[in-house]
């Protein structure tokens, strides 16, 4: 069986890297370091698809070090151990990389034996994540590491590794494969940044559109039907599910509707309507609150209905509240005094509740004040009297203000005029 596409395409130095500027570019950091030869501990961080072992493997060319690949999903401590065993000055004299894909799913205990590996100079590491390697590593194994992030691939970015592909496989099938600039961009736009991903895609057209005269040509019909669905990078545990629902949320609450509508519907074409639900709820309150209080009902009634009839029609109801909040005047102020409180409670001492307050109707003999005094409001004007309701800790704190916005300045004009100035 011949290798697949990707791996006979793979780039055997720098120059031949498709995209990766920022670290890869004339006199950038992760550029510097490989052309020194003098390689240290590394961690590359990115999506798949986008360079991560084609420069492991460039590196261990470049420092002439023994290279040994492991993933993470299926090796353990005793595969590392039998790679140290099994090596001998002639055989790595310039000692070995490891090239340790998905360190991700090493726990804690894992990743303090290979560390031993690491500081004793055993090994030269070089770990790959797809997740955000600052929750996910641990942060000895990141204080003995550089960290490099790579970027999700611009499709121009891509197109280069298509046009190889084109040459490589009209050579080896003998055929002419045609496809227009225009349909490349396609391709590489429909795979979300992955050149592997593009490269089966592209494989797949020529095998899909029938050869006529010796020619296959390449057309936006079948680039259609191939890419369908392809773009979505989404892992409802990985950090494209919270950097998704996180810019959901933070497009709501900057009133652009345009980004809400667009993060809603990558939520909902992963499947994901729990979390569009849930979100939407979370920023009616928190975001919207009192400046429009009578959204959360609203929003409430939306999130039933999108559960109730389900995908696709979901995304109606769903559509619909996220444009409301967007373009509803916006509050934190209660979110803010909520904060607030449960910090004092959080971190202070128990107070008592003030005795007028208390449910204590009975003064037993040792009580020199008898009585419990509640001032029942609505027997004063207004409905309205002056008491203490904060413990005695606390009775000076303020943890609402009054948001800026017409709704709540109606409030407080009200109130303004009712309550006592000095206490």
């Amino acid at each position: 069986m011949s290798r697949p596409l990707a791996d006979r395409l793979r780039p055997s130095n720098i120059d031949e890297v498709f995209g990766q500027k920022h670290l890869l570019g004339p006199n950038k950091p992760l550029r510097r370091i490989i052309e020194s030869g003098q390689i240290t501990n590394l961690i590359f961080y990115g999506p798949s698809g986008v360079g991560k072992t084609t420069i492991a493997n460039i590196i261990a060319k470049k420092c002439n070090k023994k290279l040994y690949r492991l993933n993470a999903t299926t090796a353990s401590v005793s595969d590392i151990k039998e790679i140290i065993s099994g090596i001998s000055a002639i055989d790595a004299p310039n000692g070995i990389l490891l090239y340790l894909d998905e360190i991700q799913y090493f726990n804690k205990k894992q990743q303090q034996i290979l560390l031993e590996y690491i500081e004793s100079g055993d090994i030269t590491l070089i770990a790959s994540t797809t997740e955000n390697p600052y929750f996910y590593v641990y942060n000895a194994v990141l204080s003995r590491s550089t960290v490099f992030e790579f970027k999700m691939l611009e499709p121009a970015d891509i197109v280069p590794a298509l046009k190889r592909a084109i040459g490589i496989l009209s050579e080896e099938r003998s055929i002419q494969i045609e496809a227009e600039q225009r349909i490349l961009l396609n391709i590489c736009s429909g795979a979300g940044g992955d050149v592997r991903k593009a490269l089966n895609i592209l494989e797949m057209c020529i095998l899909s559109v029938p050869e006529v005269d010796g020619k296959v040509t390449i057309n936006d019909e079948i680039v259609s039907e191939l890419t369908i669905g392809k773009s979505m990078r989404y892992d409802k545990n990985g950090d494209d599910h919270y950097d998704i629902i996180s810019a959901y949320q933070k497009s709501m609450r900057g009133s652009d509707a345009d980004a809400a509508l667009h993060y809603l519907a990558r939520l909902l074409e992963a499947g994901d309507l729990p979390s569009a639900c849930r979100r939407l709820l979370v920023c009616a309150c928190e975001d919207v609150g009192l400046a429009y209080p009578q959204i959360i009902p609203i929003v409430k009634a939306a999130v039933d209905t999108a559960l109730m009839v389900g995908l696709p029609e979901a995304r109606i109801p769903l559509a619909d509240a996220v444009v409301l909040v967007c373009i509803s005047p916006k509050s934190n102020s209660v979110y803010n005094a909520i904060n607030a409180a449960v910090n004092d409670v959080q971190t202070s001492a128990p107070a008592d509740i003030p005795r007028a307050l208390k449910n204590k109707h009975f003064d037993g003999e040792d009580a020199t004040v008898k009585g419990q005094f509640y001032k029942y409001p609505h027997d004063y004007k207004n409905h309205y009297v002056y008491q203490q309701y904060l413990p005695d800790s606390f009775k000076n704190k303020t943890y609402y203000q009054f948001g800026d916005n017409k709704n709540e300045q109606r409030y407080k004009e009200y109130w303004d005029q009712i309550k006592p100035k000095n206490k």
